[in-house]
């Protein structure tokens, strides 16, 4: 299992990075466009819909981000649509991680299956405006949901149940503990705070998340991050309620010792829609 991990992660950064660094966004969005729309086919699955609607499902998702790159929303990133994005994921989540696992099945299939590709074509939304904003701009939002999860998992180890005895979520993710999310929070504060010094120091021409929020003070960059941090947090679980709720370990088998795609973006699908919301505002 090892070896398998780490091999297909030494596939996908030999693709992912020279097109992430490439000096126009064309070819990260492309491939990117390909990999979301793997996870729109995973949602079929995840669903119990059949082999072929998985794959129409997946088409569906392609064909959208590919109409929304044509008709240039990477290059238009809007206030007004981010904000309603952004609540819809806060309200929405916050109730489906309060129904949890059997609250999942009564909401209408023909409801959380187009929600569930419209959660991911707007993501590849978000994805492709941070590109063309610039590397550092993306960066900086996904490195902060990965150190989210690496904090939260040493802090989880270290100090796991020692102050709050009840679980985050024990029957959605039972290995999850609040001092995770707390380790997380600390993780990625620290990373905004240094971040927005290291843009200063090197005098970087795009700026990131957290020197575009820092103009409004450092009140507003701790708390950004908090807040990214505990929504990055809402959408791994709202994955796994609907993982568990299908009887399903992982989303597929496409990315060997990794799950699937929705496996490794769950995360990410809140919170890049909502760093573009409060990128957005903050230039407003």
């Amino acid at each position: 299992m090892l070896k398998q991990r780490v091999i297909t992660a030494i596939v996908l950064l030999a693709i992912l990075l020279p097109a992430l660094f490439w000096k126009t966004p064309e070819p990260f969005l492309a491939i990117t466009l390909i990999l979301i729309a793997a996870g729109g086919w995973e949602w079929g699955r995840l669903n119990g819909l059949s082999p072929g609607m998985n794959i129409v499902l997946g088409l569906v998702t392609l064909l959208l981000c590919g109409a929304a790159w044509t008709l240039g929303w990477p290059q238009r990133p809007s206030a007004t649509l981010w904000c309603v994005v952004g609540a819809a994921w806060v309200l929405a989540g916050a109730a489906l991680v309060r129904a949890g696992v059997d609250g999942w099945p009564r909401i209408p299939r023909a409801l959380r299956v187009p929600g569930g590709i419209l959660a991911l074509v707007l993501a590849w939304v978000a994805m492709a405006q941070a590109r063309v904003i610039g590397v550092n701009f993306l960066l900086s939002i996904l490195v902060l949901v990965w150190v989210a999860d690496i904090f939260a998992y040493f802090a989880g180890r270290a100090i796991g149940g020692k102050f709050t005895q009840r679980k985050l979520a024990p029957v959605i993710s039972p290995k999850k503990s609040w001092e995770g999310v707390w380790g997380g929070m600390a993780g990625v504060v620290v990373l905004a705070i240094a971040w927005v010094l290291a843009d200063h120091a090197a005098g970087a021409q795009v700026p990131s998340l957290y020197s575009v929020l820092a103009n409004l003070g450092w009140p507003v960059v701790v708390l950004a991050a908090i807040f990214l941090a505990a929504m990055s947090v809402i959408g791994d679980l709202t994955e796994s309620l609907v993982k568990r709720s299908a009887g399903i370990k992982d989303s597929s088998q496409l990315l060997p010792g990794h799950g699937g795609v929705l496996d490794r973006v769950d995360a990410l699908l809140p919170t890049l829609p909502l760093a573009m919301m409060l990128a957005t505002l903050a230039q407003r």
